[in-house]
């Protein structure tokens, strides 16, 4: 079968890990022109383009305009489940189309290899990027769920709590044994919510070995009278644009909801972010979780800084 054809004016080939500053400041002009900053580093692409389920040679595009420009770029996330994340800059509608349907056939490649009938693809748009809007909806997409980007500012130095009695906190610092239990308090805690697939520990394990914006440190994991209750995974995904710390994993096992362990790591997590000289703390929330996530944060003085919708189609293979 013969390889799609591009618009005119574009050649394309796959992304090399040298082109991240390329592909870093396709996402950063658009981003700019749609809510007003990059809202991404060029260490971002970096690692993400160093993940070690991303294939290269196949699961990205990058495209040139006539004049050996980058104009667009377009990416497949593939995950253990037929269940994948794709992405597409460009301002270019044309291109733009081109480089959905080869994201989204890529997807379709990829569940079909593994014996899969369908495929869930997911590509999360700004609220107020019409454009994208109406790029994913002509392909079938429609709005899965919503993330608010939650932020607290701190002024000065922030008093940690303090643990209730037969609560025990370690850190993922302190060995395999607790970056096992923080992973599966993880696991459990959201799984069957949106967009979440399992993850086996090793390969968990190995993203975040690979990742210079964490430490094992920020894997922190509560005991309650022995037992793993509840996670809380930090990185430093904001700190060269925003200067906050972000939580991005925020999990406590049924069994133990209700009992302000939840809070605890977050106050816990403003006062670690808040010593480390960070301006305030940023966490994404799914506004459909089961859980009363959003008033969770809400109370304790976060507020909402950005709307970001998760479009989802469900493509035979």
């Amino acid at each position: 079968m013969d390889e799609p054809t591009p618009p005119p004016g574009h050649t394309i080939r796959a992304p090399e890990r040298g082109d991240a500053a390329a592909i870093f400041d396709l996402f950063a002009s658009h981003n700019l022109q749609v809510v007003g900053m990059a809202d991404l580093t060029l260490d971002d692409i970096v690692e993400e383009l160093a993940e070690p389920d991303f294939d290269l040679a196949h699961d990205g595009w990058l495209a040139h305009d006539e004049e050996g420009r980058p104009s667009g770029y377009a990416c497949v996330y593939r995950s253990s489940e037929p269940e994948h994340r794709i992405e597409v800059v460009t301002d270019d509608p044309a291109l733009a189309a081109w480089l959905r349907d080869q994201a989204v056939e890529r997807s379709r490649e990829i569940a079909r290899a593994d014996g899969h009938e369908a495929v869930t693809i997911d590509i999360g748009v700004y609220r107020a990027d019409e454009p994208q809007r109406a790029l994913v909806a002509d392909a079938g997409f429609s709005p899965g769920t919503t993330y608010h980007r939650m932020r607290i500012d701190h002024d000065g130095p922030v008093a940690p709590p303090a643990l209730p009695i037969g609560v025990v906190r370690r850190t993922g610092a302190d060995g395999l044994d607790v970056r096992r239990a923080g992973h599966a308090v993880i696991e459990a805690a959201f799984a069957g919510q949106f967009g979440i697939t399992t993850q086996p520990f090793e390969q968990w394990h190995a993203a975040r070995e690979g990742r210079t914006s964490f430490h094992w440190s920020q894997l922190v994991v509560l005991e309650v009278d022995g037992e793993p209750m509840a996670a809380r995974e930090d990185n430093d995904q904001f700190v060269e644009d925003e200067d906050c710390g972000y939580v991005a994993r925020l999990a406590v096992l049924e069994p133990a909801r209700g009992k302000g362990l939840a809070k605890l790591l977050l106050r816990e997590g403003f006062a670690a972010h808040a010593a480390a000289g960070r301006s305030g703390t940023i966490l994404h929330v799914d506004t459909n979780n089961p859980t009363p996530a959003l008033d969770l944060y809400t109370s304790v003085g976060m507020e909402a800084v950005l709307v970001i919708d998760v479009w989802r189609a469900v493509v035979p293979t």
